[in-house]
């Protein structure tokens, strides 16, 4: 049986969980052991929003991708959830596939760091459109990938349709 939003939502909560304290060790390293690490994040926007992904989103994208994929089989919180990805035959993806599945799902994380960034550079100058349509672009995403895992018949969200992988519960096969 396919997992509903709901369930996938309570998942990645769980794993949120370990997600915030990652990052309040991330902070505890950059505030108090080594300050110097905040200097990359003052220089150039290339050198920040790179500093940024090195150091955030890698280290979580590579969290999900051992998880998911066949190395692990689940995250910390889709075990507690009951839940895992699969493939089409129900097997567990493999690390390529949960790469692209990952790289899809935090697309719109990233795209939101590339806008924060650049709207923290310009200060109280003019934003440009292409800042508009990239915010635009975030919540677009956000609203498809949200809406496909509720709306659709088997709860696949947008970034699952691409990869084909489906999201369910523990010991059961996608619904053909």
């Amino acid at each position: 049986m396919n997992a509903t939003f709901f369930i996938r939502l309570k998942a990645f909560m769980y794993d949120y969980i370990l997600l915030f304290l990652y990052l309040v060790l991330l902070f505890i390293v950059n505030v108090f052991l080594f300050p110097g690490l905040q200097n990359f994040f003052s220089g150039s926007l290339i050198t920040a929003q790179l500093t940024g992904f090195i150091m955030v989103t890698l280290p979580i994208s590579i969290y999900f991708i051992i998880s998911d994929s066949n190395i692990i089989g689940q995250s910390f919180g889709k075990k507690k959830a009951r839940i895992q990805v699969v493939g089409e035959n129900g097997e567990s993806p493999s690390v390529f596939r949960i790469t692209c599945r990952t790289i899809l799902k935090f697309l719109p994380w990233e795209l939101s760091h590339f806008l924060v960034y650049r709207l923290v550079s310009i200060g109280d100058g003019d934003v440009p459109v292409t800042y508009y349509l990239i915010g635009g672009l975030v919540y677009l995403l956000m609203f498809i990938y949200i809406g496909t895992a509720i709306f659709t018949k088997k709860k696949q969200s947008l970034y699952d349709l691409l990869t084909k992988t489906y999201v369910i519960r523990e010991n059961t096969r996608p619904n053909q």
